[in-house]
């Protein structure tokens, strides 16, 4: 605030200020700068040691198989005495686990495991959701144990449930999408001081959805400033995968006018097309859907969103987010966009007197 203070005072009265010589700690500070930059130039010029590179590949494979062995021996433990006992053993039990596979360097593993300390297991239905998850681990450690026998895209998936990570600036050297993309919704997160956020997006041509993730530490910029409802004219480039969803933006040419997308019609075309993608993809996240005309109604205590097919899905939304929606519909269809996987979803945004919003 103080350089843009001093800036508007030299644009509104220039004759008080007269050019002289930096101090000398901004001439070092600007030195040292330059020298940093080059020293990193100097860094990242030199040549990959590839034999070097390929044995801590190697080293790492090992301590993460050698971690879901162990994993998956406490999962069959688990098995054995029964998971009627799993509510009186807190959160703890869980992140004893997730610890051991920070360690062995599987942080995506770890993840996994505190999501199922934070199931409720105080109310109906927990066996089932808690059953659910250990078996995608149960899935994820016998694909990992067998990868020779998948295609390079689902290897690339399996590893990416684990937590391996890709070099970005050698995917944006690939060939992209080109699009109109419309930010469909931002959502953000924080754990142990990172926040997390994840912009959902729409090719208005391609129809294809994309999601882009952006870490921040506090004190540091961002790379992207996107807000729900804009659109923008970018070339985007997919992490590879049996099911692409995750995105990068290679190049932005300019923002688009806002227009209304294509969508689904109804729910028995959203459970067609994951289905579809069940079959091709096994370790999957959820992923946003446009769907035209729903309807939120009550029906047996329960909140759902209702097709013109009369088709009923669970909405996961929160009750104040529920009631918003209500009121803001008035009981009527509109189009929306959700997110969610398999038979629950969450509503992201609708259109109104068309004009996309999120909630």
């Amino acid at each position: 605030k103080h350089g843009i203070g001093l800036m508007l005072y030299c644009v509104s009265r220039p004759g008080d200020f007269q050019p002289s010589s930096p101090p000398s700690w901004v001439t070092d500070w600007l030195n040292k700068r330059t020298e940093k930059t080059a020293k990193k130039g100097e860094e990242n010029s030199k040549p990959v040691d590839e034999e070097a590179r390929t044995k801590r590949v190697q080293a790492r494979e090992l301590k993460v198989a050698d971690g879901l062995e162990e994993l998956l021996k406490w999962m069959k433990d688990i098995i054995r005495q029964g998971i009627l006992s799993i509510p009186e053993k807190g959160p703890t039990y869980f992140e004893t686990m997730a610890r051991r596979m920070v360690d062995a360097q599987a942080p995506g593993v770890a993840a996994s495991l505190r999501n199922m300390a934070e199931i409720n297991y105080y109310v109906d239905g927990w066996h089932s959701l808690f059953m659910e998850q250990l078996l995608q681990l149960y899935l994820l450690i016998k694909a990992s144990q067998n990868s020779n026998e998948l295609s390079a895209d689902l290897q690339q998936d399996v590893k990416t449930w684990i937590g391996f990570t890709q070099n970005q600036e050698e995917l944006k050297e690939k060939q992209g999408v080109k699009d109109v993309w419309m930010v469909l919704a931002k959502q953000s997160s924080e754990r142990d001081q990172i926040v997390t956020e994840r912009f959902w997006l729409y090719g208005t041509e391609t129809r294809r959805y994309a999601l882009l993730l952006q870490f921040i530490v506090r004190g540091q910029g961002v790379q992207y400033s996107l807000s729900p409802g804009m659109c923008l004219q970018a070339e985007l480039v997919f992490f590879p995968s049996q099911t692409p969803l995750r995105a990068l933006i290679k190049q932005q040419n300019q923002l688009e006018k806002n227009n209304r997308p294509t969508g689904f019609q109804n729910w028995t075309e959203v459970a067609a097309q994951e289905s579809d993608l069940a079959a091709l993809n096994p370790f999957r996240y959820e992923r946003p859907y446009i769907v035209h005309q729903i309807t939120p109604v009550q029906w047996q205590n329960q909140w759902w969103l209702q097709d013109q097919k009369q088709q009923l899905v669970k909405i996961n939304n929160t009750t104040t987010k529920i009631l918003t929606l209500v009121a803001i519909s008035g009981g009527k269809p509109m189009d929306m966009v959700v997110i969610g996987q398999e038979e629950n979803y969450e509503v992201l945004g609708i259109w109104l007197r068309n004009r996309y919003t999120q909630i």
